[in-house]
C-alpha cells in the first residue's frame, strides 16, 4: 500500500479499491458454495476466534488505548468498569425497550463521569462545519493498475473469509441457519460497498466483527433496526458537528462496552462448539485447539511472522482467517467436508441405521 501510494498516490489506491470490489461482488456466488466446509466445529472455532481476537482491543480500550501516555491509569479502568457494570445493572434489573439499549445507556453513563474527570475534549466541535458532502473522486480520477488490483483482491480474499464468520456467528445469534443464498447476499454488499467506497475516496468495507457482539448484548435481531441505523449515519455523516461530538467519545468507555460485546461472541463460538460429539470423534478436539490456538498467533504474537514473504503478510497477520483456513483444512482431513461429529448428525445417522 506504500509503494502504491508513492506511484500513483490515492487515485491508483481507490481504482484497485474499485476492481477489488467488483471482484468480490462476482465472485460471491462462487464462494458462497465453500458454506459446506463450515459445520459447527469449524463454525464454533471461527466465532470463538473472533471473539477471543477483539477482547485485547475492548481491553486496551478500557486501559485508555494503546500509545497512550497514561496508559493503564486507575482512572481509566474506574471509567470502563463503571460502564461496564452500568451495561450489566440494566440488564439485570430492567426489561424490553430499556434493556435493548443497555450499551448505549452505559456509554451515556460513561460519558456522564469522564466529563468532570476531564476525560472528554469538545475542542473540535466548534471548528467542524456545519454541513459535509463527501465529493466523488476528490482525489482525482481513479488509475488502474494491475499490480495494485491483485494486491487489494488478496485483501478481499481475507476480508471474504473473515465476513464468512461474522455472518455464519450472526446467525448462530439469531437462530437462522445460514445458507449459500444468505452467504452470497452478504459478500455482495461487502463488494458493492466497496466500489461506492473507491468512488467517495475510502477504502475496502467489511462486515465488523464488533457489531456481531453488539448483537449478543443487546438483544436486537431485526434487520429493518439495522437499516435504520445505516440511515441514521449517513445523516449523521452529514452534520459533521455531530460526528465531532460522538468521536469525542472517550477510548476507556468505549472498553466498558467492548470488553462486554466481545466476551459474548467468544461465548457464542463456545455455545456453537456444544452442538459438537467431543466423545465419540475424539479428533474434533484437535481440530478445536490448533485452530484457536493458530488462530490467537497473531494477537499474542504479532511480530511472530514478520520475517515471511510480504505478498502473505495480510493473510498472516488476520488471526480470523488464519484459524478460518486452519479449521477447515483440519475438519476435511479427520472429517471430510461432512464434518462429522456434529451431535445433531450423529442422531440423524443412528437414527437411520435403526
Amino acid at each position: 500500500m506504500v509503494i502504491m501510494a508513492k506511484t500513483g498516490g490515492m487515485p491508483l489506491i481507490f481504482g484497485s479499491v474499485m476492481v477489488a470490489g467488483l471482484f468480490t461482488f462476482l465472485a460471491a456466488p462462487f464462494f458462497s458454495k465453500l458454506i459446506r466446509f463450515f459445520p459447527p466445529i469449524v463454525t464454533g472455532s471461527i466465532i470463538t476466534i473472533i471473539g477471543v481476537s477483539l477482547l485485547p482491543v475492548g481491553v486496551n480500550w478500557a486501559a485508555g488505548g494503546v500509545g497512550n501516555k497514561q496508559y493503564g491509569s486507575l482512572t481509566f479502568i474506574l471509567v470502563a468498569a463503571i460502564v461496564l457494570l452500568a451495561i450489566l445493572l440494566i440488564n439485570r434489573f430492567f426489561k424490553g425497550f430499556v434493556s435493548h439499549i443497555a450499551v448505549l445507556l452505559g456509554l451515556i453513563v460513561g460519558l456522564v463521569v469522564a466529563i468532570p474527570l476531564g476525560l472528554v475534549n469538545f475542542s473540535g466541535v466548534a471548528s467542524a462545519p456545519w454541513i459535509g458532502i463527501d465529493t466523488p473522486f476528490f482525489f482525482g480520477y481513479p488509475i488502474f493498475d494491475a499490480g495494485a488490483i491483485i494486491a487489494m483482491i488478496l485483501v478481499m480474499l481475507v476480508v471474504m473469509v473473515e465476513s464468512t464468520g461474522d455472518f455464519l456467528a450472526i446467525g448462530e445469534m439469531v437462530g437462522k441457519k445460514i445458507g449459500e443464498k444468505d452467504l452470497t447476499a452478504g459478500l455482495r454488499a461487502d463488494g458493492l460497498a466497496t466500489i461506492l467506497g473507491g468512488i467517495f475516496n475510502a477504502f475496502p468495507y467489511t462486515a465488523f466483527a464488533q457489531n456481531v457482539g453488539l448483537v449478543g448484548l443487546t438483544g436486537v435481531k431485526s434487520r429493518f433496526v439495522v437499516a435504520m441505523s445505516g440511515v441514521i449515519l449517513v445523516v449523521l455523516g452529514l452534520f459533521p458537528k455531530m460526528a465531532t461530538i460522538i468521536a469525542s467519545l472517550p477510548v476507556p468507555v468505549l472498553g466498558g462496552a467492548g470488553i462486554a460485546m466481545f466476551g459474548i461472541v467468544a461465548a457464542s463460538g463456545i455455545k456453537t462448539l456444544a452442538k459438537v460429539d467431543f466423545e465419540k470423534n475424539v479428533n474434533n478436539i484437535f481440530i478445536v485447539a490448533i485452530s484457536i490456538g493458530i488462530g490467537l498467533i497473531p494477537v499474542v504474537a504479532p511480530d511472530f511472522f514478520k520475517l515471511f514473504p510480504s505478498w502473505s503478510q495480510t493473510i498472516m497477520h488476520s488471526g480470523i482467517t488464519l484459524g478460518s483456513i486452519t479449521a477447515i483444512a483440519l475438519n476435511a482431513f479427520f472429517n471430510g467436508s461432512k464434518g462429522a461429529g456434529d451431535i445433531d448428525d450423529l442422531k440423524d445417522n443412528a437414527g437411520m441405521i435403526s
